[in-house]
């Protein structure tokens, strides 16, 4: 299934200069939204996994729908501030400041091998936090899943340690 011909370019959003890879279409079409999570899924079959854990907001879109078809517990990981319990967090930097992600504390533990699913892999800055977030607690990333990956962002090389699939590459 061409999975290009479901995501839609928006130029100049949300600034100029930026083309959003927007994956509505996609996910309002059950065929190419079923054939995104199997793909991701069929990969990760073979994987040693505790738990999929997922990054705030589209993420939650294929770790909700991994972990269901995985039968593994899902867990969210948030900006600051959104989760209601105790947490531990992670600050990181972008381009223009610097930005906070949180997980619950008991929502994996150490020991543990999980799998961080997110829609975009751009230029790796939100993963690699995320990355140590679950390193910080004790547990290990036996995988990382993306629908998208930006090639020429050069992600991948920022976390070149670890076990990486893309659906889609542009």
């Amino acid at each position: 299934m061409d999975l290009k011909s479901y995501i839609r370019d928006i130029p100049d959003f949300p600034k100029a200069g930026i083309v959003f890879k927007d994956i509505t279409p996609l996910l309002q079409n059950p065929r190419s939204f079923c054939y995104a999570v199997d793909a991701i899924a069929d990969f990760l079959g073979s994987k040693r996994t505790d738990a999929i854990l997922s990054i705030e907001a589209r993420g939650f879109f294929f770790g909700a729908a991994l972990a269901y078809r995985l039968q593994k517990p899902l867990v969210p990981i948030r900006k600051e501030g959104k989760l209601p319990f105790n947490t531990m967090s992670v600050t990181y930097s972008l381009e223009y400041g610097t930005d906070t992600l949180e997980i619950h504390k008991d929502g994996i533990f150490p020991g543990q091998e999980v799998v961080i699913v997110d829609d975009v892999l751009a230029t790796g800055g939100t993963m690699g936090a995320a990355c140590r977030l679950v390193g910080e607690i004790g547990a290990r990333v036996s995988s990382l899943a993306f629908l998208i990956e930006l090639g020429f962002l050069n992600g991948r090389q920022n976390l070149s340690n670890y076990d990486i699939y893309s659906v889609i590459t542009y």
